[in-house]
């Protein structure tokens, strides 16, 4: 072997040795990076270049506040429209009708009022009082009363008599309307506030059971033109 092939050989090693270092260290450059780029990896998935080379941000919505339930509340109606209306109609006791607690009758209205004592009326309503003359205006009280009874010529019934006076032989009363003997009545509701009568003072049943209920022996009843 000649002397100069005999040189080239170390100098051969030499730059072997340095090229393995030089590989060494890029192998582990790249060992260094690939954990990097193992932990941008979603990053760079979710990651969309927009136009321009610029990537986009990505904000996220403000939550949406939810409207409170309603809270609107139906109005309350206390007022019994039709109870006022009637209220407002309905006359006031006539003057000069005595005072304290009693039953008022016009006979010219027809009309009869139930008076508390401190001069409240408890009610007040239309009735039908006799065709005759049998009746003089002044101040009576309550005789007697009969929850069943008969016509005193036994041409019908009535109820809730509550008798405060006697006519020509008779005695006169508040009762309700008759009925014949046949079951009819004599006569409609809406002929209330008309003389029919023979002598008493004829009421529809609710207002015969009022003052029935509103009456008791004794109690003064006013009559009045």
């Amino acid at each position: 072997m000649s002397k100069h092939r005999a040189e080239r050989r170390p100098a051969r090693r030499a730059a072997l040795a340095v090229a393995a270092l030089g590989l060494t260290a890029v192998v582990g450059a790249a060992a260094a990076v690939v954990p990097q780029l193992g932990t941008d990896a979603a990053d760079a998935r979710q990651a969309v270049a927009a136009p321009g080379g610029t990537t986009p941000t990505v904000t996220q919505a403000a939550p949406v506040e939810q409207a409170a339930p309603s809270t609107v509340t139906e109005p309350q109606v206390d007022v019994d429209v039709d109870a006022v209306a009637l209220a407002v109609d309905d006359p006031a006791v006539p003057a000069d009708s005595g005072e304290g607690r009693r039953i008022v009758f016009s006979e010219t209205e027809q009309r009869v009022w139930l008076v508390d004592a401190d001069e409240t009326v408890e009610r007040t309503y239309p009735v039908s009082g006799s065709r005759f003359d049998n009746l003089d205006p002044g101040t009576y009280r309550v005789q007697s009363k009969t929850r069943d009874a008969t016509a005193f010529d036994a041409s019908g019934t009535m109820e809730y008599f509550v008798r405060f006076a006697t006519g020509f032989s008779e005695p006169i009363g508040f009762h309700s309307v008759p009925r014949d003997n046949d079951g009819v009545l004599e006569q409609t509701k809406a002929q209330l506030g008309t003389p029919l009568s023979a002598g008493c003072v004829r009421q529809w049943k609710p207002d015969a059971i009022a003052l029935w209920e509103f009456a008791p022996v004794g109690t003064p009843v006013v009559v009045i033109p």
